[in-house]
Formats: C-alpha cells, structure tokens, sequence
C-alpha cells in the first residue's frame, strides 16, 4: 500500500545520508556497497509500486548530481557493463550472452 513506498522512501534518504556521511575508503568500501545495494532494492520496490499505479510503464529516477548524465547505448556484447562497472564501481551483470542487461543499472563515476 501507500505505507510501504513512503517506508521506503524515508529508507533510501537515511541510506543516503548514511553514504553521505561515511568516508570513501578501502576499509568502507563493503559498508558502502551492501548501502548501495540495500537503496538499488528500495528503489526497485519503489518503482514496482509507482508502476503498478500507472500504466505509463517502467521508469527509474537518478537524483541529479555532478556535471553531467552518461547513457551506454550499444550493439549487444560490446562491452556497456563491463565499462560500467570499470567506472563506477556499480556491478552491472555481464555474461557470455547477448541481452544480459535488461534494465538500466544506474551509477556514479567520482
């Protein structure tokens, strides 16, 4: 119900902040991941919710930061993830199969 999104909501603001306020280093990197995981699947389960009261179809929402915003759009099996993941760290499922990725993997390069 509308219970769980706005739950959900005030989750992905604490995860947030919680990434804001933790130092980027090698000793919280796993910290900051498992984070970064936890927000993906509320904002999935967010997404699921606002697309089943709609019918305008799938959607996702990167919150605007930096100088810039950067779309992969390629012929399948030319490496979009792998570079995706290079660059930001985000892990972007890749395998031996054309149309591994099927929706968009969101990620911040720093």
């Amino acid at each position: 119900g509308g219970g769980e999104g706005s739950f959900a909501q005030q989750r992905i603001t604490a995860i947030e902040e919680e990434m804001a306020r933790t130092q980027k280093n090698k000793a919280t990197m796993s910290h900051l991941c498992a984070l970064k995981a936890r927000k993906a699947a509320l904002v999935r389960l967010v997404t699921e919710q606002n697309t089943k009261k709609s019918s305008t179809g799938e959607g996702f929402e990167v919150r605007a930061t930096g100088d810039a915003r950067v779309g992969f759009i390629g012929f399948p099996s030319v490496g979009k993830s792998t570079l995706l993941t290079a660059l930001t760290g985000v892990y972007s499922e890749a395998a031996d199969y054309e149309f591994t990725t099927l929706t968009c993997v969101p990620g911040v390069m720093h």
